[in-house]
């Protein structure tokens, strides 16, 4: 596979704002130059942290409930105490977008971490101040080439493993095997990592949810292997509610290399169409199926945005 200019789910277009953008780190909203953690913080030392990425439309953070609902059990899940409800980091959100003066096409990364440790080592029990809370906002849209041009995946040896080695429902910041996906899809010339699950079947990619259309149909991974996605869920949601036949299925690159239609779906990109899986092209640049869910996304968020 020939690698030419390279995109990923997560390109923007470029905005001189962000270089002075405000972030909030435990209470205070401060300059990016002068916003730091220390180094024996546990999320820079060990990944011991979770985040959200939410994006701001029109004054509302699009399904930010659902956002919670997964920020909160993951923590809980691992024993991090947030330090706060979800109330209370809707009102950290507010005052860092207000500090900003962000009000739409915004991305949240919302960090959680143990927090500082007091000796360089593993056990959760050496972090003893209290969590880590780091909010950073963006002004973020993506390049219009996502859609013109899609996303080139190719297939890594690197797999989403066993919910008893590291569950990938986990939004955590120990993000290495990801990373390694991400490698190794570049070294073959791709944009992204199509990884598969441990019995070999389609999963997810590195950074997002992957969905197939073929003959008219809808299919997506069990999810047993892959992040919860909250727009994966979404449009699994809206595929039911437009009778749309929807299925969440084990199913091989047989069947997606032979798909009409691919994309991927993500908090940022929203629905993003994939061009080719390792070297093979995927459908036509008509993409009905992909158009018409991303109609239908569209709408639903400005529903949620006029409540």
């Amino acid at each position: 596979m020939t690698r030419d200019t390279s995109h990923s789910t997560h390109t923007a277009t470029d905005d001189d704002r962000n270089r002075n953008i405000k972030i909030y780190v435990n209470g205070d909203i401060v300059h990016r130059d002068e916003a730091k953690v220390s180094v024996y913080d546990s999320g820079f030392m060990l990944g011991d942290g979770m985040w959200e990425g939410m994006r701001l439309y029109d004054g509302t953070w699009a399904f930010f409930d659902e956002h919670m609902d997964r920020f909160f059990n993951s923590c809980k899940s691992v024993s991090l105490d947030v330090g706060m409800d979800k109330a209370g980091i809707a009102e950290a959100m507010r005052k860092t977008a207000e500090a900003n003066g962000m009000t739409t096409d915004v991305h949240c990364r919302l960090m959680l971490t143990r927090g500082v440790k007091t000796k360089p080592f593993q056990h959760p029990g050496l972090s003893q101040s209290g969590p880590t809370l780091v909010i950073i906002m963006e002004h973020s849209k993506p390049v219009e080439a996502l859609q013109s041009k899609g996303i080139r995946l190719a297939t890594v040896p690197q797999v989403r493993g066993l919910p008893m080695a590291q569950d990938a429902k986990y939004n955590s910041h120990s993000k290495l095997n990801c990373v390694i996906a991400c490698l190794q899809a570049e070294q073959a010339g791709a944009d992204e990592a199509l990884m598969l699950d441990p019995y070999g079947f389609v999963n997810t990619t590195n950074a997002c949810n992957f969905f197939i259309v073929r003959r008219g149909e809808v299919w997506t991974s069990t999810g047993d292997y892959c992040m919860n996605g909250v727009t994966r869920q979404k449009v699994i949601d809206l595929c039911r509610t437009n009778d749309i036949p929807v299925f969440e299925k084990n199913y091989s690159l047989y069947e997606a290399y032979g798909a009409n239609e691919a994309f991927l779906t993500g908090t940022f990109g929203a629905q993003t169409p994939v061009a080719a899986i390792d070297g093979k092209p995927i459908g036509s640049d008509e993409r009905p199926m992909t158009k018409r869910i991303q109609t239908l996304y569209k709408a639903l968020i400005k529903e949620e945005v006029s409540r």
